[in-house]
């Protein structure tokens, strides 16, 4: 049996997505790019629930074989902002956020990172995620299913890589930037996100 099939990834990797492409380059090249993944009917009905992570990994590679790179990057940029925020409105408690914002940056980034590997079943789909809290604060996903089959000369994990930028910025500190080091598109064994922000109390 395929170790891969009926894994499964949060809707905003597909809706999001639609969002960034319907600003810009427009919703013509939305639907256009849509149609190409086969995917045109979650434009007119987004889904509601996880969707087959290889639907999220076609979206994907339709966007960057038809925009080339540095457009592709500035919609996966886009969209991972918006699921953040969509995290940040609908997913994340503010109580928690609170607290969050209150702690020194060290903890609230262990406190954070515990919650993301959590949940992290619902945006790395059968990829094994794992996430060491140091400076920096280093992220891996090991079989990124949006990287299957996928070969460039550039790290592609622009849509993770903003989400957690902007969360990180919003709740544990807001100078925090992002680097992909390494990257399965590449050829790497693993896609590597570093996470580091001004020093300060931890």
């Amino acid at each position: 049996m395929n170790a891969l099939a009926g894994a499964r990834i949060g809707p905003n990797a597909l809706i999001q997505v639609a969002h960034a492409l319907a600003e810009a380059p427009g919703e013509a090249s939305a639907r256009h790019l849509f149609r190409l993944a086969g995917l045109a009917g979650y434009l007119d009905a987004p889904p509601a629930s996880m969707v087959d992570e290889l639907e999220v990994a076609r979206l994907h590679r339709s966007v960057r074989a038809n925009l080339g790179p540095a457009q592709a990057r500035r919609v996966f940029r886009d969209a991972g902002q918006r699921t953040a925020m969509y995290l940040l409105a609908n997913r994340i408690p503010r109580p928690l956020q609170a607290l969050l914002r209150r702690m020194p940056s060290g903890l609230a980034a262990r406190v954070l990172l515990r919650a993301i590997g959590q949940h992290a079943w619902t945006f790395a789909g059968s990829g094994r995620f794992e996430a060491r809290y140091g400076r920096p604060v280093v992220l891996t996903i090991t079989g990124n299913p949006l990287c299957r089959g996928v070969a460039s000369q550039v790290p592609v994990c622009d849509y993770y890589a903003a989400t957690f930028e902007h969360l990180f910025r919003s709740l544990v500190h807001p100078e925090t930037r992002v680097s992909e080091t390494a990257c399965e598109a590449t050829g790497a064994p693993a896609c590597v996100l570093e996470l580091s922000w001004r020093a300060g109390p931890s």
